[in-house]
C-alpha cells in the first residue's frame, strides 16, 4: 500500500511507515503524477480531489483532515468508488475561541456588554452549536438560523433575512456548497443594521467580499475568497483579520490528525484505530464567564496581533498561516 500525506498535516510523521509506502508532499503540490500509484491520500484544503488529479490513480480513500470538504469532489468520487472521510467537529474548539476574541475585542471597542448584543449564528452544526451555547452563557441574545436542521429537526430556527434583519453581530458557521456560495452578498448586506458587523469563520467564499466592502459593513475575517491570493482592499477594509487559522489549536489539529489515521486505519485494517498524538495534552471542556474569558483570552489568542502580522506581510498569506504557533485551548 502506499499513502500521499500533506507535509502539513502535524503528528503523523514515521507513524504510517511500518505499514505502508509514505510519500510526504506540500498539500498544493500533490498533484496526478504524485497520486498515479498511490492507494490513499491523507489532504487538507489546499489539494483539489477531482478528476484531473484522480482519473489516472489507483487512490479508492481519501481522508481530509478538515471539517469542510468542497475541495473534493465527492461525486466524482461516488462515481469512481473513492470512499471520502472527513474530521467532523476536529477545531470547533478552536473556532469558538478566535470567535470569543473577536466577540470580547469588539464589544470593548463599542464600550458594550453581551446583554446589550443580538448574536445571530448562521451555521449550527459541531462549531455553531458550541458558539451558541457559551454566546448564551456569556449573556447574549442568540438568534440561530440552520435550515437544514430546521428540517430534520423543527425548532427555534429563524430565516436568514429575519436573523440578518435582527442582529448586532452575524457569524458564519456554515459549509460551503451551492446553497451557501455568496450567501453574504449585496442584498442580504442591505437587510442588516447599519451598525452590524458580519464574522466570517466558514469558506472565503461564503461571503462576496466586494459587496462587503461597499455595504459600509464592519466585519472581521479569517477566511477569503482565492486564498492565499487575497483582495488587498477587503483586507484593508477589515477590523480584524486572520489567515485561516481560527481552528488552530493544538487539541484541533490533534484531533484532525486522529480522525484521518483512524479512518485509514478502519479501512485498512491498521492497528492505530485508537491513535492520538502524545504530543498533545486535551482539555477538559468547561464553560468561562465573560469577564474571565476577556481577561485571558489574548494571553491564549491575540487577534489584534494576528491582524498586524497579515497586515504587514499580505503576499505571505500562506507562509503565515503555515507557521502559526498552534494555540492551546482552555475553555
Amino acid at each position: 500500500m502506499k499513502v500521499i500525506i500533506d507535509r502539513d498535516i502535524p503528528f503523523v510523521g514515521g507513524l504510517l511507515e511500518p505499514y505502508a509506502e509514505v510519500l510526504y508532499q506540500r498539500g498544493e503540490l500533490i498533484d496526478a503524477r504524485a497520486a498515479a500509484d498511490c492507494d490513499a491520500m491523507l489532504i487538507r484544503t489546499r489539494t483539489r480531489c477531482d478528476a484531473a488529479l484522480l482519473d489516472s490513480s489507483r487512490v479508492r480513500f481519501i481522508a481530509t483532515a478538515t471539517i469542510g470538504y468542497d475541495h473534493i469532489d465527492t461525486r466524482y468520487c461516488r462515481e469512481h468508488a473513492i470512499e471520502v472521510r472527513r474530521a467532523e467537529g476536529c477545531n470547533a474548539r478552536g473556532v469558538l475561541q478566535w470567535v470569543a476574541g473577536a466577540l470580547a475585542h469588539l464589544l470593548a471597542a463599542d464600550h458594550l456588554t453581551p446583554d446589550r448584543c443580538t448574536l445571530g449564528i448562521v451555521g449550527v452544526g459541531h462549531i455553531g452549536s458550541l458558539v451558541e451555547r457559551y454566546a448564551r452563557h456569556w449573556g447574549f441574545r442568540v438568534l440561530c438560523c440552520d435550515p437544514p436542521r430546521q428540517v430534520r429537526e423543527g425548532g427555534d430556527f429563524i430565516p436568514l433575512d429575519e436573523l440578518a434583519a435582527r442582529a448586532d453581530i452575524l457569524t458564519f458557521h456554515t459549509p460551503l456548497d451551492d446553497t451557501t456560495r455568496r450567501m453574504v452578498d449585496g442584498r442580504l448586506l442591505s437587510l442588516t443594521r447599519p451598525g452590524a458587523i458580519i464574522l466570517n469563520a466558514s469558506r472565503g467564499e461564503v461571503v462576496d467580499g466586494r459587496a462587503l466592502l461597499a455595504s459600509g459593513r464592519r466585519y472581521v475575517l479569517d477566511v477569503w475568497e482565492h486564498e492565499p491570493h487575497i483582495d488587498r482592499s477587503v483586507l484593508d477594509g477589515a477590523l480584524y483579520a486572520t489567515t485561516h487559522i481560527a481552528g488552530y489549536s493544538a487539541q484541533g489539529k490533534a484531533n484532525a490528525s486522529a480522525a484521518v489515521i483512524r479512518s485509514l486505519a478502519e479501512r485498512f485494517d491498521l492497528p492505530l484505530k485508537e491513535w492520538y498524538p502524545q504530543q498533545v495534552a486535551p482539555v477538559e471542556p468547561q464553560l468561562i464567564s465573560w469577564n474571565d474569558m476577556c481577561r485571558t483570552i489574548d494571553s491564549r489568542f491575540d487577534i489584534e496581533a494576528e491582524t498586524h502580522r497579515l497586515r504587514a506581510e499580505p503576499e505571505a498569506f500562506e507562509r503565515i498561516r503555515s507557521t502559526y504557533d498552534y494555540r492551546q485551548e482552555y475553555f
